[in-house]
């Protein structure tokens, strides 16, 4: 299909050319750890073969009079150098809102999340992978699901914005109280610490099944109850309120395969303000609200709302020096306020067995937060489940809670830390 050369942002992109900085961007990472070093020469190739396929991935952001939007760049993205991730300029990217990095065994990809969600991200890199190793070693993908085929062109639907399809209905804001955060000592501008904790998927998956939850809301739940040790023994303490905020994939539940930004989020935890509670009630509270803030009336009114927002003719007409201000301030004051902590599980990795003995991990990581010390994201691949918990503080209190609570439920995790 013949390319638009400017698409306007979906509506979830909207935040996040207004609230870019010197010193923040939302950024997110994922990587590929293959049997042996990349050959630099042959990614680059893969790449272009990748961009053709996903032409999304070769548009730069540019603003207008009113709004931001993305325009077709015309050019081929390179393999750029190693770059650690905590930050990220456009300009220095050659305008491309992605980099692919070649590092020893592993292809890296970061992302500024304008321009897609984990959903997008994980099938432009294994689409980027199965072509690389088709033309490295001569493995033959098997096409479907996050792998795409190169020689296809683009679909118009992976190119649309899905929530268009919201436009005319009405929703509400949703009401949240403002959240505990972490405290600690910054770790400076240019360092970003991850905690990696590698998990079997088999002993994660039975425990999550024997107690009647789910994967995430498991580790959610796990999560929530380090927060309220962690807080227990903060001198500052400060809110009652604990919530883990978790991206909802909109596609699993709305439908459509667009490569654009199309997901949500819930709001998960307890208020300990009248008591702290125990574990089994935690995941009986996370677990229920998991589920219930997941049916598709529940995630509609919250995306009509902020679709009936940018739609609203008065809202489009101010100038968009003046929005990015004020969209920045909303951002702040509604966005990780009211949440301590942000748990992103994309799901199972499943590749075709003839590009399994090609890749040995699979990695997904949280860039640095604006308003919290850190976030955490999963993947599972073959029979493991990796956990990066990355954080910009040196303490590591709420980290150490966590891999207690664990150990608790006999999961044995090994872990390994590292600046990234």
């Amino acid at each position: 299909m013949a390319t638009q050369k400017i698409l306007r942002l979906d509506n979830a992109s909207f935040i996040y050319p207004a609230s870019q900085s010197k010193k923040y961007t939302s950024l997110y990472r994922m990587a590929v750890t293959l049997s042996e070093p990349v050959d630099v020469a042959v990614l680059q190739q893969a790449l272009e073969a990748t961009v053709a396929r996903i032409p999304t991935f070769g548009y730069t952001l540019s603003g207008g009079a009113f709004w931001w939007h993305l325009r077709e760049l015309g050019v081929k993205p390179r393999v750029m150098p190693y770059q650690p991730l905590h930050h990220f300029n456009i300009a220095d990217n050659g305008g491309f809102l992605f980099r692919i990095a070649a590092d020893g065994n592993r292809i890296v990809q970061d992302i500024f999340h304008v321009l897609t969600d984990g959903n997008g991200g994980m099938t432009f890199l294994l689409t980027l992978t199965a072509e690389y190793l088709r033309l490295r070693y001569g493995a033959q993908p098997v096409y479907g699901g996050r792998i795409l085929d190169p020689r296809e062109a683009a679909h118009a639907s992976e190119l649309a914005d899905a929530f268009d399809d919201f436009s005319g209905k009405r929703g509400a804001l949703e009401q949240n109280d403002p959240a505990y955060h972490l405290h600690g000592r910054p770790l400076g501008l240019r360092t970003l610490r991850d905690l990696r904790v590698k998990m079997p998927m088999g002993q994660v998956h039975e425990i999550a099944k024997q107690r009647g939850a789910t994967v995430t809301e498991l580790l959610a739940a796990a999560m929530v109850y380090a927060l309220q040790q962690t807080r227990r023994g903060d001198r500052r303490k400060g809110r009652s309120v604990l919530k883990v905020n978790v991206p909802v994939d909109l596609r699993r539940i709305f439908g459509g395969c667009t490569l654009r930004n199309f997901s949500s989020y819930v709001m998960l935890g307890v208020d300990v303000r009248n008591g702290e509670y125990d574990f089994d009630q935690i995941l009986q509270v996370v677990s229920a609200q998991k589920r219930l803030f997941s049916m598709p009336s529940e995630l509609e009114s919250k995306i009509a709302k902020n679709v009936e927002l940018e739609d609203n003719r008065a809202i489009a007409a101010i100038p968009r020096f003046i929005k990015k201000p004020i969209i920045d301030i909303i951002n702040k004051l509604k966005g990780d306020r009211y949440c301590t902590h942000t748990l992103s599980n994309i799901g199972r990795i499943e590749l075709p067995a003839s590009l399994r003995p090609y890749v040995r991990d699979i990695d997904f990581i949280l860039g640095r937060q604006r308003g919290n010390s850190g976030a955490s994201a999963c993947t599972g691949y073959g029979d493991m489940l990796f956990l990066n918990m990355s954080r910009k503080i040196a303490e590591h209190g709420f980290e150490d809670a966590f891999l207690q609570q664990l150990r608790a439920l006999g999961i044995q995790a090994e872990t390994e830390e590292r600046d990234i």
